[in-house]
């Protein structure tokens, strides 16, 4: 089917293959292998403008930016001629999915967003019908720029001579790629910020009512994106082995399907085993913070032991004193010689027998040997 006049006037000619750019503003984007070979791409705000490059393409991906995902993918798929039982379907799950309607399918795979602890699992839509693939997402997602810049080099690698369902297929297979891969991302950034987190646990000057809070946001965080990846496994599963009329049968290009699925569970043992390493270093760290209290303690403790001596020391003479200093005694200048000896003896006796005390009741370090 030939281009229409109004398209092929918004063309201009790159290298041999038609460019089509409107605006950097534009939220839809579309690339599409025409069936000589040749490769199209087109930026619009409107994704009816589409239309044209997609019914004469053999195969295209276009990727619309939606600010509501379950608000405004109904009314994008309808635009592209999907069923709305299809998208209802699966935007009211409530985690990844997979639905398969013979002449059209979708899937709703997590996107995982990392700011900091804050993990957030979003969902990006893809349909698709004979030659045609959509991706639906949010703002927030914001995850195939990479992508459609390069999006003529991967389309240009589809043989035009291939039977549709492995052209579908192929492209299905990068957009599904590309989206694992940042996820994949994040995970060095929760990495990145558990090793901050652990470098101010061996600070002992850190607000420690601010490290539980931290503790605490770091296994959530863990525990939120593995959960991001296991839908995504499962998605795939489903995917591999739902044997889906529009995908292909050729077992080679299955194995890639597979290999993505591989790739998902080596991240999740990555983060498994992130999560072991983590949580064994903070244990290692809170014993390193218990036994600086142990020794906190212990020095108060013997604070206190060898204040419990010097008071019993100064408090007995000076019991007596004031006990011998009534007129009850009738003290003259010749009793001074035995009444400082009283002192005295009071003193070293009271000494004696409170560091006694302390000594038997292991207040006090044994002495060394």
């Amino acid at each position: 089917m030939a281009l229409t006049k109004d398209l092929l006037h918004k063309m201009r000619k790159t290298h041999g293959d038609e460019k089509i750019i409107l605006s950097l503003e534009e939220k839809g984007f579309c690339v599409s292998l025409l069936k000589d070979g040749k490769t199209v791409e087109l930026e619009a705000r409107d994704i009816s403008d589409f239309t044209d490059m997609i019914n004469a393409g053999a195969v295209s991906w276009a990727d619309y930016i939606v600010d509501d995902l379950r608000k405004d993918a109904p009314r994008i798929a309808s635009a592209m001629g999907f069923s709305d039982t299809l998208v209802t379907t699966l935007i009211k799950s409530t985690r990844g999915s997979y639905e398969d309607f013979d002449n059209e399918m979708g899937i709703l795979i997590p996107a995982i967003l990392v700011d900091g602890f804050d993990v957030k699992i979003e969902y990006l839509l893809i349909l698709l019908r004979n030659g045609f693939v959509l991706t639906i997402h949010t703002t927030e997602v914001k995850r195939f720029f990479r992508l459609r810049r390069y999006a003529k080099i991967f389309m240009r690698k589809i043989k035009p001579n291939l039977p549709s369902p492995d052209k579908l297929t192929l492209v299905l297979i990068r957009v599904i790629d590309e989206n694992n891969a940042r996820n994949f991302d994040h995970l060095r950034e929760i990495e990145t910020n558990s090793d901050q987190l652990s470098e101010k646990l061996v600070d002992v000057k850190s607000p420690r009512e601010e490290i539980g809070k931290d503790i605490h946001m770091m296994k959530h965080a863990l525990i939120t994106y593995l959960g991001g990846l296991w839908e995504t496994v499962d998605v795939l599963n489903s995917l591999r082995y739902g044997d889906p009329e529009l995908l292909t049968d050729d077992q080679k290009i299955l194995q890639r399907l597979g290999a993505l699925a591989m790739e998902v569970n080596y991240q999740i043992g990555l983060a498994e085993h992130m999560s072991d390493v983590v949580a064994s270093g903070l244990e290692v760290i809170q014993s390193i913070y218990n036994n600086q209290l142990q020794i906190l303690n212990n020095k108060l403790a013997m604070l206190v032991a060898y204040l419990t001596v010097i008071g019993t020391a100064v408090l007995v003479p000076n019991t007596l004193a004031t006990a011998m200093s009534s007129p009850a005694f009738n003290l003259t200048p010749a009793d001074e010689g035995w009444y400082i000896a009283l002192l005295i003896g009071s003193t070293i006796l009271s000494t004696v027998v409170a560091y006694w005390w302390v000594k038997s009741k292991g207040l006090l370090p044994d002495s060394p040997h």
